[in-house]
């Protein structure tokens, strides 16, 4: 198909099917946002639009919100189809992102026009400070349009756009229609912020899609039901059981909230326990410990229960190994604080029928002699065997059926859903038919060829013991260390009692600490489960049962490093004919995978819903390629029922803006809010607050704020430009915002204030900006999500017991007091959320004069200084911040000596020396180099 630009010559594009020309032509001719379903191949439309453009010449598109990958997917597919067009003037994409690039280069690229991915953080800054001028622009193409919300980055970049650029092109893509179905007028509210009229929705039900997708080159599908193991059903039915009892402990703790979609059901989703913290966020403080308990767990329970399915049974237990020693509360401490599912029977079934999938036998109480030894069982995965049994379907039907030749290789494409089931798959798929021990002569020839995991399960499981070993030892020291600093901060015999209810502060999240892990579980004095440990002789018993047998030794193992040397000898390419190649779901680019392998069969590991559309999109655009596709799921299990969850869902979506769109109210006026009303301007220019001795001030210049560079992560700069204040970004060294000659202000939301109170950076920034400034603040800004209130301050530092009095230095509000105690001018500004904020920097700015943008940037530098040279990357000095030993002060001088974090780290004390002092330089090579297992 080929489209017609002009007296020039066609541009070939690569859309076969018909609702893809149909997207085409409509994006062609007008500004819209496009809602595809997920797998309908959203990125070669965005491609062969910007290739469109980009043959054309002269033009300068912008395309915002892309991410790497799609960076990469874009740049191959547009030097591809300039190639194939023969377009002299094709650029193709150019990417601009900090690594690289200095102003005067992008000020460069940016007049010589091409097609531009810019990071949001970079572009918002050009378009403010002019280096890009917003006329120029000859369009935008905005990818992931259902992220835009009114307080992003991407929502200020296009009201920059269209304020100063009124002509120019703006089309918006997404492929995730649930974000525009949730709330009131969800879709008005996203076209108002995209500044967009129409909306074009293209579900998979949608009639030309249908036709496209379900003609004459349909896929052949043949679907497996796998029923689960025995003992796989027990242990999912008993994970449900938990998840619904927290589920309604939930509810009944919480009545207040809206709790409709609060079950079992929704409960599998992706994000369920995301979307219960968020309904939580507004009440965070008031929730008891139970519940903020809960919340965790529910993340804790749903991994599990994929972990169930994907894992096999030796690195289940693993998994479950170590979520029950970060679970297991520490010694003497009360019932409450405790997660409430362990405490259930279902627990318990969990727990046990892991273990026994590993190995059987239980170690008898008291009993001196040895009674039930330990044996392995080692249970495999039902999907394995399934597996087997159709790749030699598919070597049967090749060698039977040769098909006569056309363009799809003969090999074989296994989707699973991560790369730690690739790992799996491949080495079940390379083992399978090894056994652990020669086989004795009576055993027909049939059961030889049987494949089994044996092998690969008897590996793993002498891993597993190692690891197990270990893992006692490690978390055993870090439960030691955990102890001390327990008794560091209160007495022993105050240690269990002063916590008032409260659990004592071990790092129960961050470390795996704990109990001495075990697997077979008992109940504690207070009901919950304890990790008891295998006696040693059994699991000596075990390990001498799976001694790695003859044929087992002379396995190769998995070569992990090699370096190459004789390539020419050794090494040659695959023949694509008999390959199988095993890979994981990776959204959009499993398009690239289905065109470069171009399997003729397919084994769909795991069901997700975007692939199988990709494999009727692959199929549909290609005469020449026959496809035959094996679906494999476990028959009720929680894996089908999230499939079939997910594809209900985005049904719902769909049919809600379809129901939407057809009773919308389109905003007329399209001219970006801030382009102010002449009536405003007149007013602002006759002020007449002439209260407490103020003088007529007559000024026609909208009011102006100076903004630290760094401050454009946040939403503040964005609603600031919404009340028509000019937003001059520059590298400030003292200060985030200045509002004027005397007033300077530090903003802090509370993760930051807590970590600059930490490591000390906040009392430097008080002590410059009272040196430089008449009127220093600090502005305490609160997400207007999250209740506007101090107590929870203490949950969010990790630490729950910072109101006990033993621990009254570390608490924030005497911080606070700290500060204002040694910084008497320093006032401090509470803001419930960006929005107060700017309204309290408007009031603030009223009687004031503008402030001098060079004379802010210059203030803090120190002699010899230039403003360029301040260009440093921001995440590693932060990183290094919180290191011992390092201060602010001498941040500098080790950011000047050594060139990054990994010099840092592997320095020794002498080469830190110069840079940092004797002392500094002990402190951070310790840092670096302490074991965990204690043993220096």
């Amino acid at each position: 198909m080929s489209s017609g630009n002009g007296d020039q010559q066609p541009v070939k594009l690569s859309l076969p099917l018909k609702y893809q020309q149909e997207i085409f032509q409509e994006l062609r001719q007008k500004d819209e946002l496009v809602v595809i379903a997920r797998g309908l191949g959203l990125l070669r439309l965005v491609t062969n639009l910007l290739h469109s453009f980009d043959a054309a010449g002269n033009n300068l598109i912008l395309l915002v919100g892309a991410e790497d990958r799609e960076n990469g997917w874009i740049g191959e597919a547009l030097a591809e189809h300039a190639a194939i067009s023969m377009a002299s003037k094709a650029r193709g994409l150019s990417v601009v992102n900090t690594d690289v690039m200095s102003v005067g280069t992008r000020e460069k690229m940016y007049s010589q026009g091409g097609i531009f991915s810019v990071t949001s953080r970079i572009l918002v800054v050009d378009l403010l400070t002019s280096l890009l001028n917003p006329e120029t622009i000859t369009g935008l193409v905005v990818l992931h349009a259902d992220k835009i919300v009114a307080t992003s980055l991407e929502a200020f970049i296009l009201r920059i756009y269209r304020q100063r650029n009124k002509v120019g092109f703006l089309k918006a893509f997404s492929d995730n229609p649930e974000p525009f179905a949730t709330g009131f007028a969800p879709l008005s509210t996203m076209m108002r912020n995209l500044f967009l009229r129409n909306v074009s929705l293209w579900p998979r039900f949608q009639v030309i899609v249908g036709q496209a997708l379900e003609g004459k080159k349909k896929a052949e599908v043949i679907e497996l039901e796998v029923p689960m193991s025995e003992s796989m059903r027990d242990i999912q039915n008993a994970i449900m059981e938990c998840v619904e009892v927290s589920i309604s402990d939930l509810k009944k703790s919480n009545s207040g909230l809206e709790m409709e979609d609060w079950n079992a059901d929704s409960a599998l989703h992706k994000q369920f326990d995301m979307v219960v913290r968020r309904q939580l966020d507004p009440v965070w403080h008031r929730v008891s410990w139970k519940t903020k308990q809960i919340v965790n767990d529910l993340g804790v329970l749903r991994g599990m229960l994929h972990t169930l399915l994907t894992y096999d049974a030796v690195s289940f237990n693993r998994h479950l190994d170590t979520i029950l020693a970060a679970h297991s509360p520490p010694p003497g401490s009360t019932r409450q604080n405790q997660s409430p599912w362990l405490f259930l029977d279902a627990a318990h079934t969990i727990f046990d029928t892991a273990k026994r999938r590993v190995y059987t036998g239980k170690a008898a109480q008291g009993a001196t002699e040895n009674l039930e030894s330990l044996r392995p069982v080692l249970e495999e995965q039902p999907k394995w065997a399934v597996l087997a049994e159709v790749l030699e379907e598919i070597d049967r039907d090749l060698y039977f059926n040769p098909v006569i030749r056309d363009d799809s290789n003969g090999s074989i494409l296994i989707m699973c859903s991560d790369t730690a089931q690739c790992r799996q798959l491949r080495e079940y798929l390379q083992n399978m038919h090894v056994r652990p021990e020669a086989t004795g002569s009576d055993n027909d020839e049939e059961s030889d060829h049987e494949p089994s995991a044996a092998f690969m399960m008897r590996r793993k499981l002498r891993g597993y013991l190692k690891w197990k070993k270990e893992f006692a030892k490690v978390s055993a020291e870090l439960f030691k260390e955990n102890q001390s600093t327990l008794n560091g901060t209160s007495d022993a015999k105050s240690s269990s009692g002063s916590y008032r209810g409260k659990p004592p502060p071990n790092k129960r999240r961050r470390v795996r600490g704990g109990g001495n892990a075990g697997s077979a579980p008992t109940r504690a004095a207070n009901g919950s489960i304890l990790a008891s440990e295998d006696k040693p002789l059994e699991v000596a018993t075990l390990m001498s049962e799976i001694q790695p047998t003859k044929t087992e030794a002379a396995q190769k193992e998995d070569i992990i490093a090699d370096p190459l040397d004789d390539m020419d000898d050794f090494y040659q390419l695959y023949d694509t004919q008999d390959l199988v190649v095993i890979h994981a779901y990776d959204g959009d680019m499993d398009e690239h995978v289905l065109e470069e392998v171009k399997p003729r069969y397919i084994i769909m590991y795991e069901p997700d819903t975007s692939f199988v559309r990709r494999v009727e999109v692959y199929r549909s655009s290609h005469n020449d390629r026959n496809v035959r596709v094996y679906f494999l799921y476990y028959g009720g299990s929680v894996e089908e029922q999230r499939y079939l969850s997910s594809v209900r869902r985005e049904k719902d979506a769909f049919t809600k803006l379809i129901k939407e769109k057809s009773s919308m109210s389109v905003v007329m006026t399209l001219d970006a809010h801030g382009i102010e009303d002449p009536e405003d301007a007149f007013l602002r220019t006759i002020n007449t607050r002439i209260a407490g001795g103020g003088r007529l001030a007559a000024t026609a210049q909208p009011p102006r704020v100076v903004v630290d560079v760094r401050e454009f992560r946040s939403s503040l700069p964005s609603l600031l430009h919404g009340r028509s204040m000019i937003i001059v970004p520059c590298m400030l060294t003292v200060g985030d915002y200045i509002l004027s000659p005397s007033i300077c202000i530090e903003r802090k939301s509370i993760k930051d204030l807590i970590s600059s109170f930490k490591d000390g950076r906040l009392y430097n920034q008080a002590e410059t900006m009272q040196m430089h400034y008449k009127s220093p603040m600090l502005l305490i800004e609160f997400d207007q999500n999250k209740s506007f209130t101090l107590e929870p301050f203490a949950d969010l530092s990790g630490a729950l017991n910072s109101v006990s009095a033993a621990n009254a230095t570390s608490d924030l509000q005497s911080k606070l007091v700290l500060l204002t105690l040694a910084f008497p001018r320093l006032r401090i500004i509470w803001s419930s959320s960006p929005y107060q904020t700017a309204e309290i920097f408007e009031s603030l700015k009223t009687q004031e004069p503008e402030p001098d943008p060079i004379a802010a940037v210059r203030i803090g530098l120190e002699g010899g200084q230039k403003a360029e040279d301040q260009s440093f990357n921001r995440e590693p000095q932060d990183m290094l911040r919180v290191v011992p030993g390092v201060t602010g002060k001498n941040i500098k001088n080790l950011v000047l000596e050594m060139g990054s974090l990994r010099e840092v780290a592997n320095a020794s004390v002498d080469e830190l020396e110069p840079a940092v002092g004797r002392e500094a330089g002990r402190q951070i090579y310790r840092f670096f180099n302490k074991s965990v297992l204690g043993d220096e």
